[in-house]
């Protein structure tokens, strides 16, 4: 009897309620109250097609909109890449984002990115790595991938080629196999990725024959034989050769750091700088590839002011700037070279961001504005 009578009672005071006229107005102005909380998105155009401007068409950078969710920014971006003088630019696709299922694409993040570079005058190279969670074994990095699964991989490099066929037409196999990390934490194995390379290879031809497929850019790592997080950059790619690479990739990307040292400082087989570059297109020509092109994706000095392997903001600004020389008047076989990285979507808080040129809200850097007089005069303006 308590039980009803607490019921009977809780119903009539809820109709009460429902029957007062401030209820009703609630009820109406709630939905006002929740479009008015949200924050209001600017309407943002493509644009019509712009040319960069600049005395170096092999100027680049890397750009990372791979997280980037709102379209303004990425617009924003690639804006200030075009107004820097860079006519280049490397981007992240990651596999996993785009086919979360098995032939199930979703292209809606990269074509916004691809268009308005497209638009802003920017040729694009992208990098294509990240196993998604379905060809993948529980328990493992997104960049484990068992050969079992090396046709997925070279389906979705097909169905990715396909999609972005007269958009993209570079494509990188990979990023760094040369490092434990990069491949799964397992032993680097270049047989292994030769085999990736050669199916991804045939599956990107079949989408487009014009495509351009780039082998992995390698990381420099001077690491001794036998060790567990990775294999010397120059090693890997002979013995790349030596499993059947030749004629599986049109060009090699490069990954290309100063550190601490100067872009003239010299190549050699022991020392991790800018010039290593001219070692991996050795290997290349001693096993006949000298006349293929190399992309160097990944370059760049950083002035973190607590980084043992940074240098200070003056010096960085004038090695970029002779790197991007060096590259033009010295190094013929290289077509680009992309500085590591233009601007995160936010800060990451440690030494990465010495190595931006625009803040996470589009402050220019110094760097950023040096460049730029650079790509318009020729001049470095810090010697």
């Amino acid at each position: 009897m308590h039980r009803l009578s607490f019921f009977r009672n809780a119903w009539l005071y809820l109709r009460k309620i429902a029957q007062h006229p401030l209820f009703v107005r609630t009820l109406l102005i709630l939905p006002l109250l929740w479009l008015a909380g949200r924050v209001p998105q600017p309407v943002v155009r493509i644009g019509p097609p712009q040319r960069v401007e600049t005395v170096n068409p092999k100027m680049g950078v890397h750009t990372r909109l791979t997280d980037e969710v709102e379209e303004w920014k990425i617009k924003r971006t690639l804006e200030m890449v075009r107004e820097m003088g860079a006519p280049w630019i490397v981007e992240y696709f990651p596999w996993g984002y785009y086919e979360r299922e098995k032939g199930r694409y979703d292209w809606s993040h990269p074509d916004l990115v691809v268009n308005h570079a497209l638009a802003q005058g920017l040729a694009v190279l992208a990098r294509i790595d990240f196993v998604p969670d379905w060809a993948r074994p529980e328990q493992t990095t997104p960049r484990y991938l068992l050969e079992e699964h090396f046709a997925d991989y070279a389906d979705f490099i097909y169905a990715f080629v396909g999609h972005f066929s007269g958009r993209i037409r570079y494509i990188i196999i990979w990023n760094e196999p040369n490092l434990s990390f990069e491949w799964g934490y397992r032993q680097p194995d270049p047989a292994a990725y030769t085999r990736l390379l050669q199916a991804a290879y045939r599956r990107a031809k079949e989408a487009d024959p014009n495509v351009m497929v780039l082998a992995a850019g390698l990381a420099p790592t001077l690491a001794p034989p036998g060790s567990e997080w990775g294999m010397d950059d120059l090693e890997f790619l002979q013995r790349m050769y030596d499993a059947g690479a030749r004629g599986y990739f049109d060009g090699v990307a490069v990954h290309a750091y100063g550190w601490t040292l100067p872009p003239e400082d010299p190549a050699a087989p022991n020392v991790i700088n800018f010039a290593r570059a001219e070692l991996i297109h050795e290997v290349m020509a001693r096993n006949g590839d000298g006349d293929l092109p190399c992309f160097i994706t990944e370059a760049g000095w950083n002035d973190h002011p607590r980084w043992a392997k940074a240098v200070p903001p003056g010096l960085r600004i004038a090695y970029t700037l002779r790197a991007y020389e060096k590259a033009q008047e010295e190094w013929p076989w290289c077509q680009m070279v992309a500085m590591w990285a233009f601007r995160y979507p936010r800060p990451a808080r440690n030494f990465q961001d010495g190595f931006t040129f625009v803040t996470p809200g589009f402050t220019p850097k110094l760097i950023y504005s040096e460049v730029q007089n650079y790509a318009r005069t020729g001049l470095p303006g810090i010697e």
